[in-house]
């Protein structure tokens, strides 16, 4: 992979689904995206996963997706295997939206993806993820616009991406 200041957008990315297929995200081409870190046994899970689901199903139609990237570095809170955390997801929560491979979002083994992500939009705590559950808002045109905290319900969201759907 190209180191992430060359990416020009979020399409320049393939990354693996959680069957293990390669995926383009240009397939994602002329969508707003919301994409989050995700885990099954935390704190705020079952807020963002019901949350996510119900914008997701209100959005879908209007070139909206959420890309759910599972992770486990923080607290050890997605400790399953990718099988686990997509009968997980999509049984407790009816989750309908593409749900990625386990990856790191922090660290020496950080996805390109998330590299790319926070080198475009800077944290508080600078470039890294603070905890499950951040969320970065995407335009139309592979452009990350906004970085929320984790504690940020996906519901306050809504506003943001009612915008980008209307563009």
């Amino acid at each position: 992979y190209a180191a992430a200041t060359t990416e020009k957008s979020i399409y320049d990315f393939t990354v693996k689904d959680i069957d293990g297929k390669n995926v383009s995200l240009s397939k994602f081409k002329g969508k707003a995206l919301l994409i989050v870190n995700v885990a099954s046994q935390c704190g705020l899970t079952t807020a963002n996963y019901t949350e996510l689901s119900h914008l997701y199903e209100k959005y879908k139609t209007q070139g909206f997706e959420i890309l759910a990237f599972p992770c486990n570095q923080f607290g050890f809170q997605e400790p399953g295997s990718n099988t686990q955390i997509k009968q997980f997801a999509c049984t407790r929560f009816k989750a309908e939206f593409p749900i990625f491979d386990k990856v790191d979002v922090n660290g020496p083994f950080t996805a390109p993806i998330y590299k790319f992500l926070k080198s475009s939009a800077g944290g508080f705590l600078g470039d890294i993820v603070k905890w499950n559950f951040e969320k970065f808002l995407v335009d139309k045109n592979g452009k990350v616009v906004e970085r929320y905290p984790p504690t940020t319900s996906p519901f306050q969201i809504e506003k943001d991406i009612q915008k980008l759907t209307a563009a």
